[in-house]
């Protein structure tokens, strides 16, 4: 895979960032590019891995053929499970090994390059501050209860926040976050409360400027650019449906 023979971040700013970089590209796995990550885990094939790349890209392989590997492996055999467990379940299973292989990355690089107690104290903050793998996938992120505080917020306080609510067929709603205009005025009550709300498909927070909406059926939030959804799109959509309720369906 990617080795650490060609790149090697030396400082903790640039661990940290590589961490955020192969983070990225598997969350895209086991959420917006799930229907792709499922069909290339065929149990059919041979052992294989799920690799997150410092570029946020993802890609399912066999494992590094040199021992010891250049970098730690993820989970092998990811594949073998696939058909033996409710989807749901093996998502999770995997999400639980890439933060373990995530870790495992990160403190090599910290062990290669000499980090000492305060700098692998601080990586470990930086890291920490992000939930995990298996918290986006899930949906079991520690502050899920003020992100439900948060979302009811989002509907109700429209002049702070710029957000536009439209009835649906079904009595839903269709919640979008339109970026503010540079006029806009936001207090901080009002920006605390929102930055408890993750993205469902990259984990981040929510930010003032950002375009946000809101899926009708599992009522995560999805940064625009995360589900390819834009302001003037948005309008025209009675009802959302994130990539992973759209592409739900009874597998046997």
């Amino acid at each position: 895979m990617d080795g650490g023979g060609q790149y090697n971040p030396r400082t903790v700013e640039e661990v940290f960032r590589d961490f955020k970089g192969r983070r990225a590209g598997m969350i895209k796995a086991l959420t917006t590019d799930v229907e792709e990550f499922y069909q290339q885990c065929d149990p059919e094939k041979e052992n294989l891995c799920l690799y997150g790349f410092p570029n946020e890209k993802w890609e399912v392989n066999l494992p590094a053929e040199e021992v010891p590997p250049e970098l730690p492996e993820p989970a092998l055999g990811i594949n073998f499970a696939r058909d033996g467990m409710q989807e749901k379940d093996w998502l999770s299973l995997v999400a639980v090994h890439s933060d373990a292989w995530l870790l495992s990355v990160a403190f090599y690089f910290g062990a290669r390059f000499g980090f000492n107690k305060a700098d692998r104290k601080n990586l470990f903050a930086m890291i920490n501050d992000l939930p995990t793998i298996f918290e986006v996938v899930t949906g079991t992120v520690k502050k899920q209860t003020k992100e439900k505080i948060s979302v009811s917020n989002h509907s109700s306080s429209k002049s702070k926040s710029g957000s536009k609510v439209r009835g649906s067929d079904s009595g839903k709603f269709t919640r979008t976050i339109q970026a503010k205009d540079e006029d806009d005025v936001v207090d901080g009550e009002d920006e605390e409360e929102h930055g408890d709300t993750l993205c469902g498909a990259c984990g981040e927070n929510y930010a003032s400027d950002e375009f946000w909406i809101c899926c009708d059926m599992c009522e995560k939030w999805f940064h625009g650019k995360c589900v390819k959804i834009t302001p003037a799109r948005a309008e025209h959509i009675k009802q959302y449906k994130c990539p992973s309720c759209s592409n739900k369906r009874v597998r046997t």
